[in-house]
């Protein structure tokens, strides 16, 4: 499963989303996420890349939510 989230992505919680939702189809066995370095609108910048590892290692590391991935691959672009 590949999943791209464009710059208004960072702002709507899309790699939480992303997780849910191919989590769900039979027989994904592997997740590739790629997401923006960084979100830059107006004034105020994302750190897109930044949360989304973040938000994985907290997932991973809890050990409270398991997703049926053997493995999740997580670029920046």
């Amino acid at each position: 499963m590949v999943e791209i989230e464009a710059g208004r992505g960072a702002m709507s919680n899309a790699v939480y989303r992303d997780l849910v939702r191919s989590s769900l189809i039979v027989g994904a066995r592997y997740l590739t996420l790629g997401v923006m370095l960084e979100y830059r609108s107006g004034k105020s910048t994302t750190q897109s890349y930044r949360d989304a590892r973040d938000l994985l290692e907290a997932v991973y590391a809890s050990g409270r939510l398991q997703f049926p991935f053997d493995g999740v691959l997580l670029f920046g672009y």
